[in-house]
């Protein structure tokens, strides 16, 4: 570029100072002036890091030889002390006097300890756990018996007179069977649940929880109901299949079994109608002793009005059923008939030799 003369040349220049490439140019040398600032900020600090870093090398060495130093000083430690234990040793009085002090202390351990155990022994408290955990094992034992018992009946009489039942020429009907035996099974593997679980209690003693076993036992026990309403009469069919000398002769072969030692199955079918009021007995046992701030008392005495309610109620059917069964009888036996008895509101008070009483 050129021009004429010097001012058009010098406004040219001035010109290309006011351009914004000059700024740029500026900013520029700014910028790498701020660059080499930080660039030597960071080496520097490049330069301390590495110094802490050297540092806490040198400090874990330091560490490390300082528990090697421990642990050479406790192995001194250690071996000094059987030196100054012998010497004391060398001392036979300093010997003697802690023989008898270590007597003497394991002596009044001992005495207090056994003075502790007797007092609480002889306590109320202590008698009265005693009988509250051997009424629990005689309970365990009675319904292991009771078990049994069930297990006879339904094993010896029960499935064999099914089969019995299903032969050609069967000597009992399966109505029969039914009508003598009811749900017989389904109590036995009611039972047979609930004496598991007194076993695996009596597996935790001295911890003895009951109440939540009779709480899984309780809404089942609605099952007795039918068994003892129906009672009276699976005896009277009983009696009744008696008469078939075929159906005699084979109940008699299997009352000859050596495990019903000698038992009539009648006596086997008496069995659970003295279930409920044996567990009333027992529960009655067992709140006697047990304390009133007990976590299981509120559970038992719950589990005990249960057990009165259902016993009373079965007693009532039982009374019922016996009553309208007896004014039947007595009205067979009269010759012309008797609509008067058929009435239920009456009750069977005597039977005399020559008159029947029932009243209203």
């Amino acid at each position: 570029m050129r021009t004429e003369e010097d001012a058009d040349c010098n406004e040219w220049v001035e010109a290309i100072h006011q351009a914004s490439y000059s700024d740029l140019i500026i900013e520029r040398e700014v910028l790498m002036q701020k660059y080499i600032h930080l660039v030597q900020i960071m080496e520097t600090e490049k330069v301390a890091a590495n110094q802490l870093r050297t540092q806490l090398e040198d400090q874990d060495t330091e560490i490390e030889r300082l528990k090697a130093e421990i642990v050479v000083l406790n192995k001194t430690q250690e071996r000094m002390l059987p030196c100054q234990s012998s010497q004391e040793e060398e001392d036979p009085d300093i010997k003697k006097i802690k023989k008898v002090q270590s007597f003497m202390r394991g002596w009044l351990c001992r005495r207090k300890w056994k003075i502790i155990v007797q007092d609480y022994i002889s306590s109320p408290h202590a008698e009265s756990m005693r009988k509250r955990n051997q009424i629990v094992f005689n309970m365990v034992e009675a319904e292991t018996e009771y078990v049994l018992q069930l297990s006879i009946l339904v094993n010896c009489f029960l499935r064999p007179l099914r089969m019995a039942a299903s032969s050609k020429k069967p000597p009992i009907s399966h109505d029969d069977v039914s009508s003598i035996f009811l749900n017989s099974e389904t109590i036995m593997f009611l039972h047979e649940i609930f004496h598991q679980g007194l076993k695996a209690r009596i597996a935790n003693w001295p911890t003895l929880v009951l109440a939540d076993l009779f709480d899984i036992l309780l809404p089942m026990l609605n099952i007795y109901q039918e068994f003892v309403r129906n009672h009276q009469y699976s005896l009277q069919v009983l009696a009744n299949c008696k008469q078939n000398r075929d159906f005699d002769k084979l109940l008699k072969q299997y009352e000859a079994n050596a495990s019903c030692e000698g038992r009539m199955l009648e006596t086997f079918l008496t069995y659970p109608m003295f279930q409920i009021p044996r567990y009333i007995i027992t529960l009655h046992e067992l709140l006697a002793h047990t304390p009133h701030e007990h976590v299981e008392r509120k559970s038992l005495e719950f589990a005990k009005s249960k057990l009165e309610e259902l016993s009373k109620m079965m007693h009532d059917e039982v009374s019922d059923t016996e009553n309208i069964r007896k004014n039947l009888a007595i009205e067979r036996m009269i010759v012309e008939g008797c609509d008067i008895l058929l009435d239920t509101s009456q009750t069977f008070v005597r039977q005399g030799e020559t008159r029947f009483i029932t009243v209203t």
